[in-house]
């Protein structure tokens, strides 16, 4: 049992207890019980993201260790990552071979800001450190696809007539796209922004509470968090803007 501290001796943000796997079940229960009951739609889906969390999660940590010393590994890990998340993200917006297309705006928003921080030194390239970065760069890119993809589309469904009208006035079909479904989508921004904004009111997400468990200084933990959150809003700003510019075009 680790009651708050880890083997190594540092606190713990969680005590592994006997009760930690009750605890767990019945969180999973009243996340499915609350969408089943409520006709949310997602009652299953709570137990079934649940299960494979805890499953990929055990999974990785065999891994892990692993793969970090060897740089062939680090970059198929990586591979991995992305192709798990373009296909989530493009399995939520369309079907067929465009699901695919829901790779382009994630590699698009990761691969630059990833090459900034490299290259300017902000991080190392030891596998250790590139893995959670790039995970944290393509959770991000993951989530904003999916939310403008999903708007753009349900945007240009709901207003085709505008969209025909824009036509009729001379408008090319990726412009007249672009004014109807550019706002919608614009707004998958906007929980990264409100995660940046409010970062230490209301939240101190797990960058930063991790680095303080572990030993850092606040200041390093602050610094750290800080350029998390730089590099997520770059890089999903630039993730909607091809999402949206894809949608425009008919790819997605």
């Amino acid at each position: 049992m680790f009651d708050g501290v880890s083997p190594g001796g540092q606190p713990s943000l969680v005590s592994i207890t006997a009760a930690l796997p009750v605890v767990l079940a019945l969180l999973v229960l009243l996340g499915a019980a609350v969408a089943g009951l409520g006709r949310l739609g997602h009652g299953r889906a709570v137990v079934t993201a649940c299960v494979r969390a805890a499953v990929q999660l055990g999974a990785v940590s065999l891994v892990i260790v692993w793969v970090v010393g060897s740089a062939p590994l680090v970059a198929a890990f990586v591979a991995l990552m992305y192709g798990v998340a373009t296909l989530t993200a493009g399995r939520r917006i369309a079907k067929g071979r465009s699901v695919w297309w829901a790779g382009v705006p994630i590699a698009a928003g990761v691969a630059p800001v990833f090459g900034i921080l490299l290259a300017g030194g902000v991080i190392s390239a030891r596998g250790i450190v590139v893995i959670p970065i790039a995970g944290i760069l393509l959770d991000g890119c993951l989530t904003a696809t999916t939310l403008a993809g999903r708007r753009a589309l349900d945007e240009l469904r709901l207003r085709k007539g505008e969209v025909e009208a824009a036509l009729s006035l001379g408008f090319t079909p990726r412009a007249a796209a672009l004014e109807i479904c550019r706002p919608a989508a614009s707004q998958a921004l906007v929980p990264a922004l409100d995660q940046t904004r409010t970062v230490g009111l209301v939240t101190l997400p797990g960058a930063f509470v991790g680095m303080l468990l572990g030993g850092a200084s606040p200041v390093q933990a602050g610094v750290v968090q800080l350029v998390v959150l730089v590099a997520l809003v770059a890089a999903e700003a630039i993730a909607v803007l091809v999402t949206v510019e894809l949608a425009a075009r008919a790819r997605i």
